[in-house]
Parts: structure tokens; C-alpha cells; sequence
């Protein structure tokens, strides 16, 4: 059977593969008819990523039946925070829970405490004959990430501990894209003549983090512009750096975070000092979370595709419980540029 891709749904559809790729990876600027048009075609057509449902076409209306598969178990969600709304993991785990019910799997977060992490120790609600796979998110301590590679089950890291000293831990591990769009930024950011860049943000707090810092370093090296050190703070806390941003005898023309939440309270706390965005400094952050798009100015960003992140979650642990003896695979998944009014564009 011929493979189904974007471009015959678009084909099907009389409308771009670019809007359809919109559709199915859930982003921005497409209206919500559209997006279900196209979605009821992908399923009607087979698509790859809702290959796991039996669809019924009747009177020219798709309707989605899903299997009932025996039950498998449960996958565990580890995490060291509470994840909200606006973290980039919400709509990936909404889209993931419904995926592995098709493969007949529940999931159940169990929250990891500081006491958790201190004593090595699972938490209470974790039960280790009904888990079949753990999802590690926000699991950033290298230590205690150790010891979940040792259960003797299936686990995947979705992000995890900072890679620095070159250790990589003994597991599947999924990422979005950090480098690819920073890089992009920050040549454009130049080719508009702004080349005073500079980065906030805790680069040894996880992966992706330097990741993204390391992207902003080499860009600048590969156009043979120095990082001025002074507008580098490696620090999750802005309120803790405000005060010597405010004590630079220059702003820089665009400040890079590590992601929204902090370019978000950057823009909140640069108003404190009577400083603004776009017009005193260029803002980007990271994740197109929700408050990006509420944030004024709203907030340039990188768009992270948290449906296809869900997809290649399951299919990574569905794999490595049928083939248990692979190679770790560590995989990334495409992100996406969002240009907003913080980053004003001199050529545009």
C-alpha cells in the first residue's frame, strides 16, 4: 500500500501542504474548520499518525472508532514538577495519553519529591508490577536519572540532565529541535544589523537549555562576531539579574531566553526600569507557549511540534519494549521560528 503523505492530503484537499503540515502538528494561524477538515481527511486516508484507528466513512462524514486492545499495563509519568498548561509537554501528553489507550496502556504521573531525589527512592505511588514503561519529564537530576535506568522496564527521557561532561544516560531520549532555529535567529538577527546578542538563562539546567545556549555561541562564532560576556547571565531567576541589566552602560540589541516563561518575566521586568520591547532590546523565547501570544509585546518564539513529539513517544517505547536489546536512539523532532513584535525586523 503507497505511503500517505502531507502532500496528497493537500492534493485531496485542493489547499497547501504547508497548511496541512499546520493541521497536523497543531500550530498557529489556521482556523479551527480548517483544521478539522483536514484532520478528517488524514484519518479518512490512513495517515500515519492515526494509523492505530478504525475509521467508518458514512455520508461523507469520517467518524473515528477506536480499538479496544487488552490491557498491556501502565506507563508511568515521572516528573519533579507539577506540569501546567504552559509548560510544552500539556498538549504532548493530552495527544500521548490517547495514543498508548489505543495501544491499550493507561498512564499515571507520580510526582518525584526533593526527598525522592535526596534518599534515591521511587515514589509511593509508583507500583512496579503494574508499569510496564516510564516517561521521564523534567527529570533533570543526573544522579537519580541513573537509578530509573536501572528498573527493568522501558524508559524514555523526554529532554533530561545537561550532557556538559559528555555522559549520556543508558536510555531512549527525545528532544525538540534547540539548534536549528536559534541559529537561524541569530543570522538574521545580524543580517539586520543588530550583532549585540545576548542570552539569559540557566544553560546547565537540562539539555535543551545549553543546547539552545550552544546554538547562540556557535552562530556567532561561525559569523565571526565575539559574545560579549557582559550580556550573558546564566540564571533562571530574572528579578535576580534585573539590576545589572539595568547597570549596563548598553543594552544589547536582542537578548535570547532560554524559553517563554523567562522572556516573558524579561519583558515584565524591563518595564520596571523603563525599558521596552521591541524598542530598547529584541526579545526571543522558547516553546510558543500560550502566555507568548498574551504577553505584550507578544513574544517571538520557537514553536516546538508537540503532536509529532507524542507520536515519536510511543513509537520509541512501543519499540523498545518489543525489541529490548537496541541501541539507544536519542531523536529530535522539528521545531519552528515564530517571528512576533518583540523582534522587530529592519528588512521586513
Amino acid at each position: 500500500m503507497k505511503k500517505v503523505t502531507l502532500q496528497d492530503i493537500a492534493n485531496e484537499l485542493g489547499i497547501s501542504r504547508n497548511t496541512v503540515s499546520k493541521a497536523i502538528n497543531n500550530s498557529d494561524g489556521i482556523a479551527d474548520t480548517t483544521r478539522d477538515k483536514i484532520l478528517q481527511k488524514a484519518v479518512e486516508m490512513g495517515y500515519k499518525q492515526f494509523s492505530y484507528v478504525n475509521t467508518a466513512i458514512r455520508n461523507n462524514e469520517v467518524t473515528v472508532k477506536p480499538e479496544s486492545p487488552q490491557y498491556q499495563g501502565e506507563i508511568a509519568l515521572l516528573t519533579s514538577v507539577f506540569l501546567t498548561q504552559s509548560h510544552f509537554s500539556s498538549t504532548m501528553l493530552d495527544k500521548f495519553q490517547r495514543e498508548i489507550s489505543q495501544a491499550g496502556f493507561t498512564m499515571n504521573t507520580h510526582r518525584v519529591t526533593k526527598d525522592n531525589l535526596r534518599t534515591k527512592t521511587l515514589p509511593y505511588t509508583y507500583r512496579k508490577d503494574m508499569v510496564k514503561a516510564v516517561i521521564c519529564i523534567e527529570m533533570f537530576d543526573l544522579e537519580y536519572d541513573k537509578m530509573i535506568c536501572d528498573l527493568d522496564v522501558p524508559v524514555l527521557f523526554v529532554d533530561g540532565p545537561v550532557k556538559r561532561s559528555g555522559y549520556s544516560l543508558p536510555a531512549d531520549q527525545l528532544y525538540m529541535d534547540n539548534t536549528t532555529e536559534i541559529t537561524r535567529f541569530v543570522n538574521d538577527m545580524i543580517a539586520s544589523g543588530q550583532t549585540r546578542i545576548g542570552f539569559i538563562g540557566d544553560y546547565n539546567h537540562c539539555q535543551s537549555f545549553y543546547e539552545r545556549y550552544a546554538a547562540f555561541r556557535l552562530a556567532m562564532l561561525m559569523a565571526g562576531i565575539p559574545v560579549d560576556e557582559r550580556y550573558i547571565f546564566c540564571n533562571n531567576n530574572v528579578s535576580e539579574i534585573i539590576e545589572p541589566i539595568a547597570k549596563l552602560d548598553k543594552l544589547p540589541d536582542v537578548f535570547i531566553c532560554a524559553n517563554d516563561f523567562l522572556a516573558g518575566d524579561l519583558i515584565r521586568c524591563l518595564f520596571s526600569i523603563g525599558k521596552t520591547a521591541p524598542e530598547d532590546v529584541r526579545i526571543l523565547g522558547f516553546d510558543n507557549s500560550p502566555e507568548s501570544r498574551m504577553v505584550r509585546p507578544a513574544l517571538s518564539t520557537v514553536h516546538i511540534h508537540t503532536q509529532i513529539m507524542a507520536i515519536t513517544a510511543l513509537q520509541l517505547l512501543l519499540s523498545r519494549r518489543s525489541e529490548p536489546d537496541m541501541d539507544y536512539r536519542v531523536v529530535y523532532t522539528e521545531t519552528e521560528l515564530i517571528y512576533r513584535d518583540s523582534t522587530r525586523l529592519d528588512f521586513e
